[in-house]
């Protein structure tokens, strides 16, 4: 192993490093600068039950946001839909069948929305 190879990933002090800037992941500016990969510019907003106990989610993906806004626009979209909800990886999900609401919410906001799924 080369001596330019290794890289901290754990420290007892700091706890969890970035593996890219080095510093620990509460101080870490390389997520906050990430601007978001666009695929296509339609939002999609769909139905799931899957893996949830037969309970239904409101899932809605691609919105063009970068992570700290999108995080900011997922709490506005749960209170506006009076429900519980997260964020996880990009997709926002939100408790409960509220399709028909976001649907108008997110074309207000100027982007191209459509209804995926059944």
């Amino acid at each position: 192993m080369k001596k330019g190879d290794s890289r901290l990933v754990y420290s007892c002090e700091q706890g969890k490093m970035c593996p890219k800037c080095q510093k620990p992941i509460k101080q870490c500016c390389c997520k906050k600068m990430t601007a978001p990969v666009a695929k296509d510019t339609i939002v999609r907003v769909s139905r799931e039950t899957k893996g949830r106990k037969g309970k239904g989610v409101t899932v809605v993906t691609g919105i063009p946001l970068v992570e700290a806004e999108l995080k900011l626009y997922a709490q506005k979209l749960k209170k506006k839909c009076g429900s519980g909800g997260t964020l996880k990886q990009g997709v926002v999900e939100i408790q409960g069948d509220h399709r028909d609401l976001l649907l108008s919410l997110l074309a207000a906001e100027g982007w191209v929305v459509k209804k995926a799924g059944g």
